[in-house]
């Protein structure tokens, strides 16, 4: 199968093709590995491939369609999980996790493991083991974090979806900087097991980037359900996600803030995608009107909260891997900003962590207020287009533990509230920048358990305004060249 043909369709496309003896799971890793060679070079999304597992089921929805892991939260047995850290380097899985077993019954062809940040303690992906993961739009900017590889791959054309993680926004802000669609699940929806309940105490979840909407949703479907133990647990949806992406939305009552929580303000470009994304909801008969949600807590008592959770579980984390493996915890095997998170988090007492979990609460209960009025907030998924590479890191080096969260959230502020209140929200491909072509995510969010509504909407969205036809300068369906 030649690369241009590869490319060009999206992962019930090529499984379709799989079960009808049109090309062979074989030949659709022989292509993925291709494209590896033709664009990994030049965006740095991709940390390893290895050879097919043969363990994967051939009857799964997905039977035969290549797939990237991130380099963290799932575990791959006798494969490497780094977390994009020095700490970690050479460490290999001794067991599949629950959603990797998920992972291969859903018959996916895991080929290799993507690139992330440190510990994924970031939104830009630029890692001292791996080294910087490259937009494709644009080669200088950053592809986004923490799934910052997935998305750069996604986008790049090496597999039509892979499998991504969100604690703040690590879904959504790749899916907005490389023009794909991301949705993070409900709290609950997928296991964390077998070998932890949580992380992240609940902010964490699993999910996927795609370059269609009905990728996310079949995925989403194979990789749902509880396991055994799991703390949290969110009712299953009447019909599969797959249905749903192609089901009429009704008249949605929608909200939509422009502008952020916090100081930063956004940028004219972005606002300009809100208010034509306004106009093109409208157009398909959604009540639409500026509203507001309120957190409730304040920006500064928001960001502590989050600091504090945070960086006490990174300190376990890090602890953790250091006993296991026989390491230092110093410069040798963090990066300074993590060293100065880790440091932080020893200084969380039992008392500070309460109240951060008390701060998750108000913002739960307030965000299910508004969802009791709207069914849906449009917000920007991203204040500003794409930064360049090594924005982040100036003056990183001067930073504790709180001060790189308010880095984070003030480049971040509207991605993060929906982590702590466990709901879903999604980041669709919907805008571009005229002057420079870069993508523009914009983000919706819904109430507990609404992932139905969201996969409704964003079916209408993609067939009302398509974006698969966009695609970035390195791709693989032309050889990855500008």
């Amino acid at each position: 199968m030649k690369l241009s043909e590869y490319v060009s369709f999206d992962a019930v496309g090529l499984a379709d093709l799989v079960a009808r003896g049109e090309v062979t799971p074989a030949e659709l890793e022989a292509a993925a590995l291709e494209a590896v060679r033709v664009v990994n070079p030049r965006i740095n999304a991709v940390a390893e491939t290895w050879p097919a597992d043969e363990a994967q089921e051939e009857g799964g929805p997905l039977a035969g369609v290549p797939f990237l892991i991130k380099d963290l939260g799932v575990a791959m047995a006798g494969k490497r999980m780094e977390l994009g850290s020095r700490l970690a380097a050479g460490h290999v899985a001794g067991a599949d996790s629950s959603l990797m077993r998920r992972f291969r019954q859903a018959g996916l062809v895991t080929l290799g493991r993507t690139t992330t940040p440190e510990m994924a303690y970031s939104i830009t992906t630029e890692p001292v083991l791996y080294g910087a993961t490259h937009n494709p739009w644009d080669v200088e900017r950053s592809a986004g974090g923490s799934s910052g590889g997935a998305g750069a791959a996604v986008a790049a054309g090496i597999v039509p979806v892979a499998h991504a993680t969100d604690a703040a926004g690590s879904i959504r802000i790749p899916a907005a900087y490389n023009g794909l669609f991301g949705l993070k699940p409900t709290r609950g929806r997928v296991s964390m097991g077998p070998d932890v309940d949580e992380i992240f105490n609940g902010l964490a979840v699993h999910g996927s980037v795609s370059r269609t909407v009905r990728d996310s949703a079949v995925l989403l479907d194979r990789m749902r359900g509880p396991e055994p133990g799991d703390p949290y647990f969110a009712a299953e949806p009447a019909r599969p996600y797959a249905e749903e992406a192609t089901r009429h939305p009704g008249a949605l009552r929608i909200g939509v803030l422009t502008q952020p929580w916090g100081g930063r303000r956004t940028t004219a470009p972005v606002a300009d995608a809100v208010a034509a994304t306004m106009q093109l909801l409208e157009s398909l008969g959604h009540h639409v009107r500026e509203a507001d949600l309120d957190l409730g807590v304040g920006w500064d008592e928001f960001i502590l909260g989050n600091a504090a959770l945070w960086s006490a579980n990174l300190t376990a984390w890090v602890d953790d891997l250091a006993a296991a493996l026989g390491r230092p915890v110093d410069a040798t095997t963090l990066e300074n900003v993590i060293l100065a998170s880790y440091r932080y988090g020893q200084q969380v007492t039992g008392v500070r962590f309460v109240k951060a979990l008390a701060m998750r609460n108000r913002v739960a209960r307030s965000v299910a207020r508004y969802f009791a009025t709207y069914d849906i907030l449009l917000t920007p998924t991203l204040p500003e287009l794409p930064v360049p590479l090594g924005t982040y890191a100036e003056g990183a080096d001067d930073l504790d533990g709180p001060g790189w969260l308010v880095r984070l959230f003030d480049r971040s502020p509207f991605t993060a509230g929906f982590n702590v209140a466990g709901t879903p929200a999604m980041s669709v491909p919907l805008a571009s920048d005229t002057a420079t072509g870069l993508p523009i995510g914009l983000q919706f969010a819904a109430g507990f358990g609404g992932e139905d509504v969201l996969f409704r909407l964003a079916g209408q969205l993609e067939q009302a305004s398509p974006w698969n036809r966009r695609t970035p300068v390195v791709w693989a369906g032309h050889g990855g060249n500008a």
